[in-house]
């Protein structure tokens, strides 16, 4: 009886030791996986080598919290063919596909309007599907955006410099709200337009701001490109002088404009060359203007 027992006690924590052992087996046998998945589509990315002028080496900056292992950032080192016309985001399209799936990047339009795929490209700020690799020193080392929280791998946290930019309320705002029977087109005349035409630009990528030293050392400083939304707004003839002296309020607070030191790294890295430093000047002149009052 007692050996019946004992058998069944031990059968008993077998079972439970292979319980417990599974879940890690079945991360071993994952990992094993994906291993030999990237080893079969690096044979492949070789094979395709033959048809590439050369190659470009990619140091990509890599960093997942959430992984055990990855929690320290480092750099991981890519061989990718190059052809003629390749940007970043095609070099790093190809090392995701081809190398390692877990590489994560955002991009969308891939046609410099969308904003999403600003990078750290050698020490500068760069939108990745319009920086032609043939323009950059080999290596080409690719981090995320400074100043910024990093979620993963190159993509970070947008949200406080979305939160700055609906702090300086970028919409179009009159002094009186019309019936709906008292419509009519505002028009704007093409002097008017001319003035604010660059400043309509900005598709809020973050680089001026993550470029902005000033922004580095002030959470709180609303930033090239909110200060330049608000500039094409109040300079719109359209928005009436309340709201345009609203807007100023808003710009003139102890971290708007007169925290900019005109650096001018913000217009330097501006992938839609517009002269955010200049437009920043300017509606100094406006605040000062708007509290000497007699303008």
């Amino acid at each position: 009886m007692s050996t019946g027992v004992q058998e069944s006690e031990t059968e008993a924590q077998e079972s439970e030791a292979e319980a417990e052992e599974s879940p890690a087996q079945a991360q071993r046998m994952e990992r094993k996986r994906q291993r030999a998945e990237q080893r079969d589509l690096q044979e492949e990315a070789k094979a395709e080598l033959g048809d590439a002028d050369e190659t470009i080496e990619l140091k990509v900056f890599r960093y997942d919290p959430e992984v055990e292992g990855k929690e320290e950032p480092r750099f991981d080192t890519f061989h990718v063919p190059y052809f003629k016309g390749m940007t970043v985001l095609d070099a790093l399209i190809y090392a995701r596909d081809h190398f390692d799936s877990s590489l994560t990047f955002r991009h969308s339009c891939r046609q410099a309007i969308c904003g999403s795929d600003a990078l750290f490209v050698n020490g500068s700020q760069r939108l990745g599907c319009k920086t032609q690799l043939s323009d950059l020193d080999d290596p080409v080392r690719i981090e995320p955006l400074p100043h910024q929280d990093v979620v993963k791998d190159l993509v970070v946290d947008m949200q406080h410099f979305y939160d700055q930019m609906e702090s300086v309320e970028p919409y179009f705002q009159t002094n009186d709200t019309p019936s709906v029977s008292d419509l009519e087109e505002q028009r704007q005349d093409r002097e008017n337009r001319e003035k604010i035409k660059m400043s309509t630009r900005c598709i809020w990528c973050g680089a001026c701001m993550s470029s902005c030293n000033i922004a580095a050392g002030d959470n709180k400083y609303l930033g090239p490109a909110a200060i330049n939304k608000a500039y094409r707004f109040a300079m719109d003839e359209r928005e009436g002088e309340d709201m345009k002296q609203h807007r100023l309020n808003i710009i003139e607070q102890e971290h708007g404009v007169w925290r900019c030191q005109t650096q001018f790294s913000c217009t330097e890295v501006c992938p839609k060359d517009i002269p955010l430093t200049e437009h920043i000047q300017e509606l100094k002149r406006e605040a000062v203007k708007n509290n000497l009052k007699f303008w």
